[in-house]
């Protein structure tokens, strides 16, 4: 089992336990969004404008313009696709946004059909069974499956938009197989691609696109985007009845400044994603000739088998991700994560224990 450390500080490429320095490899906060300064303060800066919270509903007869000029702007960030613009609608966490989309899918009488790994932002209940199968061999029988239904109910395939615990994407060819003769609504939690996948624009533009299958991304954006917050993506006139839903109306919003701060650090977002390309590169370099860790191309998460490497790093000053997820129960998941608050020497560093760890087996 993983060692519990407490400390009273934000992670950064250091935190501070026990009177010594480690250097931190854990975490989601990919871009270093929250620990940058220049976001800091814009945030700072913000918070004199709007407060610390909006606490008033969406559809409330007092509206702040900040949400939907952020909105915007992530669905700009997002891109366009066939030159049919997307639109974004924000909510207080990745998780409630899964779960408007989800009772939304449940009110429409959408049958649900789940990928191996789906988030529990998008379950329909607290104890959803998924399929115990690998990813590829879900997508090569989802098709036969989407046949074998009632043709006349409505269909919604929810499924992640990479396993980003093992490091893997996903290809998303099979939606082209999907028959066509039955309404489909394909719905993708890309929280931990936003920000990272395609430039930065996450995984919308890798989507096929189906005149009968409509799409739906949601996300935190509290990863890569360093924003207490959610996100659904989709067409303008289907987030218009997600948002005329209860579950959307009764929610609180994202606290306004953050998206405040968003919308006025846009350059900041693309000189961190550049700085973080160059970290993964030289993680990759040094990392992978050791044979113990697997990477998506690209991608700042490089997963082992080697529980034993969270200990023996730990030793040497070093805190890499190793806890059970998504519940106590699982197996503990190891893995190591770049940020774009690190620095060369800090990749260098973690190569060099790593090869040691590979010396002592």
């Amino acid at each position: 089992m993983s060692t519990t450390i407490s400390v009273d500080q934000l992670p950064n490429r250091l935190i501070r336990y026990n009177e010594q320095d480690y250097l931190f490899f854990s975490g989601t906060a990919y871009l270093g969004i929250p620990q940058h300064p220049v976001m800091q303060q814009q945030l700072v800066d913000a918070i004199q404008q709007y407060g610390t919270v909006f606490g008033s509903s969406r559809n409330g007869n007092l509206r702040l313009t900040i949400y939907e000029e952020a909105e915007a702007q992530l669905a700009a960030m997002v891109g366009t696709v066939d030159n049919q613009p997307q639109a974004a609608l924000t909510l207080s966490s990745g998780m409630l946004a899964g779960q408007v989309v989800v009772q939304w899918l449940q009110a429409q009488s959408m049958h649900l059909l789940y990928a191996p790994g789906t988030h529990p932002a998008l379950w329909n209940g607290p104890a959803t069974s998924l399929p115990g199968t690998s990813f590829d061999d879900w997508r090569q029988h989802i098709a036969e499956q989407v046949r074998a239904l009632n043709p006349a109910q409505p269909v919604a395939i929810l499924t992640n938009s990479l396993d980003a615990v093992r490091s893997e994407l996903y290809d998303f060819a099979w939606v082209n197989d999907l028959p066509d003769d039955r309404l489909i609504t394909l719905v993708v939690d890309d929280s931990h691609g936003l920000g990272l996948l395609n430039g930065g624009r996450g995984i919308w533009s890798q989507l096929p696109q189906r005149d009968n299958v409509r799409l739906l991304v949601t996300g935190s954006l509290a990863k890569a985007m360093g924003l207490p917050g959610g996100v659904v993506l989709g067409d303008a006139d289907r987030l218009q009845q997600l948002r005329k839903t209860p579950f959307f109306g009764a929610c609180s919003p994202i606290p306004p400044a953050y998206l405040a701060a968003f919308v006025r650090a846009r350059s900041l977002y693309e000189t961190q994603y550049g700085r973080l390309r160059q970290l993964v590169d030289k993680a990759a370099e040094v990392l992978l000739p050791t044979g113990q860790f697997r990477q998506a191309a690209g991608y700042p998460v490089f997963y082992t088998g080697q529980d034993a490497l969270y200990p023996f790093l730990l030793q040497h000053n070093m805190l890499i991700y190793s806890f059970a997820y998504p519940t106590p129960s699982d197996r503990a998941n190891t893995r190591i994560v770049i940020s774009a608050f690190h620095e060369l020497a800090d990749i260098q560093e973690i190569g060099r224990k790593v090869g040691q760890y590979g010396n002592t087996g």
